[in-house]
């Protein structure tokens, strides 16, 4: 395929131990990371699949595009997709995308374990994502995320944000074997404005430290109601572990959040 290259099957095991080091899973696939001869870290999406028989001709096209649309995406906060491999024997699809060590944003802002975030760092990795998801949305043709949150944000060694897409290609592949036929990238769940009310979702997370659908119901109108409804000043919901804020930036997030995460905007959707 053209853009990456296509590595081979020894060089990915013998960079991750025998493919030990597992960093996520998911019913169909495994995510592991590893370290190239070369010195460079990396994540590999692999599918669970042991057996061609198992992987139809449809589910190979969808594979097979998806490493070409994500070989275009070139950009500072994009998790890059740097190879990929196709074995029969053993039967092996996988994708290679950088590595970024300090885990996700997710992890960052609801693992009490994991390194804080203050206000500037939380800024910065919000314009990181935002300048991504512009420059995802201005390609021709343009490029929607399947899955935008704060899982999907990964943090470099200093903290920059990275939108990877290596979590949910196996989740794709999921409902393709459910519901065959389906187009990856014309589905509803993948486009500029599902991406822009992710962003709010993420933002509200980002000021606010809650996560980012209650326990109950799932539903963002039920976390954030009474901010979007103009009840609740967002200044008296911004995260307690903050031991600052600047209330000029908190007060233009939150015109963002109104107008990104908007309850007719929202109704529009369901």
């Amino acid at each position: 395929m053209v853009g990456v290259p296509n590595l081979k099957r020894s060089e990915l095991e013998a960079a991750c131990e025998d493919f030990s080091n597992v960093i996520g899973s998911s019913p169909i696939g495994t995510v592991y990371k590893g370290t190239l001869s070369s010195g460079v870290e990396i994540a590999v999406a692999s599918l669970l699949e042991t057996s061609a028989n198992c992987w139809c001709s449809n589910l190979e096209l969808q594979y097979r595009k998806k490493i070409k649309t994500l070989s275009k995406v070139s950009h500072k906060n994009f998790v890059s997709l740097i190879g990929y491999c196709e074995e029969e024997e053993p039967f092996t699809r996988m994708m290679v995308f950088e590595y970024a060590p300090n885990g996700t944003l997710f992890e960052h802002l609801h693992i009490k374990e994991a390194e804080h975030l203050d206000w500037i760092m939380r800024m910065r990795i919000a314009m990181g994502v935002a300048y991504c998801l512009d420059y995802m949305h201005q390609l021709n043709p343009p490029i929607a995320h399947n899955n935008l949150n704060s899982s999907s944000v990964q943090l470099t060694e200093d903290y920059a944000p990275k939108v990877s897409e290596y979590s949910f290609w196996n989740e794709t592949a999921e409902a393709e074997k459910e519901s065959p036929g389906i187009k990856l990238f014309n589905t509803p769940s993948a486009n500029r404005e599902s991406n822009v009310y992710s962003f709010g979702v993420i933002l509200f997370e980002m000021v606010t430290g809650r996560l980012p659908y209650s326990v109950d119901n799932g539903s963002l109108e039920d976390w954030a109601s009474d901010y979007l409804r103009g009840e609740q000043p967002l200044k008296e919901m911004v995260d307690p572990t903050l031991e600052s804020f600047q209330e000029a930036q908190l007060d233009r997030i939150g015109e963002v959040i109104r107008s990104c995460v908007h309850p007719t905007r929202n109704k529009d959707r369901q």
